[in-house]
């Protein structure tokens, strides 16, 4: 790349970040609601809560409890083997932004990445993916270094980690 075409590439991104944050973009027309009126929303049982205040105030804590649900069993099974973790984390947030607004810009904010990267060459792909991995292996080699190995391994696995230095 010549230092014409890195010049005119950092007054672009620096004129893109002037303008103000990536979430700015997926921002709804409204502040308090995803939906501004009841009879805006697509199930009956929903506009008729969305109707009454009382109701909606009860509603919206049920899905903030059920959004905090499923985020909550996402951390809680994340290290687990088996798929759970980041899954459950945006089933929580979808959750969350079928009726909170910052959710929603949120959610839309990581389909647009999501998008973008889906639009990636297989080779940036796996570079990705092979970083995700180093990175993740570092995390485990750094805290067995801090922590040690846990007690809870079988034996064998403990002293196979046990021989790796500063562990």
């Amino acid at each position: 790349m010549s230092a014409d075409q890195a010049s005119r590439t950092a007054r672009k991104h620096r004129a893109r970040w002037k303008r103000g944050s990536p979430f700015d973009e997926y921002e709804p027309e409204h502040n308090d609601h995803v939906l501004i009126e009841p009879d805006q929303d697509r199930w009956k049982w929903r506009q008729r809560i969305r109707q009454d205040p009382r109701k909606l105030v009860v509603y919206r804590i049920g899905v903030a409890l059920a959004g905090l649900f499923f985020i909550i069993l996402g951390a809680v099974t994340g290290p687990l083997p088996g798929p759970g973790g980041i899954p459950l984390v945006l089933l929580g947030l979808a959750v969350w932004s079928s009726e909170f607004a910052w959710a929603n810009r949120l959610m839309r904010f990581f389909k647009h990445l999501l998008g973008i990267v889906s639009r990636w060459p297989r080779r940036q792909k796996v570079l990705l993916i092979v970083l995700a991995v180093c990175g993740a292996l570092t995390g485990i080699y750094l805290s067995l270094a801090v922590f040690g190995v846990p007690p809870w391994l079988p034996p064998v696995i403990g002293d196979v980690l046990r021989q790796l230095p500063n562990v």
